[in-house]
């Protein structure tokens, strides 16, 4: 995609932006280059130009944002961490800087994680799969278990605070939604999500 990358930087992000949002919302069956090609204010030629047909502009859009989430979430994340807490805190100030700033990517990523009648190539398969194996790790490798108490099941444990770090990110986002980054004080939201993680860290670990 040489030529398309050697687009004017400006122009490559309306497009990206305008594919990403059309196939979030509509899956890759229902979504619709027409709609693209308007939204991003580009001539379907120029598009086609780009790309060979529209699973091929798919297919990039997979290379690219996984290539975002590797790149400015999950290798931000320190896996040194041993106490679970900190580290699901650690990674949910990650991932919100770069969901608020890029959200078209993480409505994409959603909407293509529930398609599973999609064949990718293998080179896309085999970085999906490394991406979910990096995940896995982000989530519970290196976790040092004897910080919870010994009366919890800590499996139970790590998915209950999973849950409320997940939850209180979607429910700040809805919240934060439409707001620019360069406009916001995110302090008072972050206080009181340490507020959530202290109740938890009572709940289960041992002190």
């Amino acid at each position: 995609m040489e030529k398309f990358e050697n687009l004017d930087p400006k122009k490559q992000q309306k497009i990206l932006d305008s594919a990403l949002m059309e196939f979030a919302e509509n899956g890759f069956g229902q979504a619709s280059t027409n709609r693209i090609v308007k939204n991003a204010g580009i001539g379907k030629g120029m598009l086609f130009y780009y790309f060979k047909n529209k699973k091929d502009l798919y297919e990039y859009l997979v290379d690219y944002s996984m290539n975002f989430i590797i790149n400015e979430y999950l290798s931000l994340v320190d896996i040194n961490e041993s106490d679970f807490i900190k580290r699901m805190r650690d990674a949910a100030q990650i991932k919100m800087k770069a969901q608020l700033e890029n959200e078209h990517i993480f409505n994409f990523m959603g909407t293509f994680m529930l398609t599973k009648d999609l064949d990718l190539p293998p080179h896309l398969q085999k970085r999906y799969e490394h991406l979910q194996q990096q995940g896995y790790a982000l989530l519970y490798e290196g976790i040092d278990k004897t910080l919870f108490r010994k009366d919890v099941d800590v499996d139970k444990a790590f998915n209950l605070i999973r849950w409320g770090v997940d939850g209180y990110q979607q429910n700040l986002l809805q919240k934060l939604q439409g707001k620019k980054m360069t406009e916001l004080d995110l302090k008072p939201y972050w206080d009181e999500f340490y507020e959530y993680l202290d109740i938890l860290k009572k709940s289960f670990y041992t002190n």
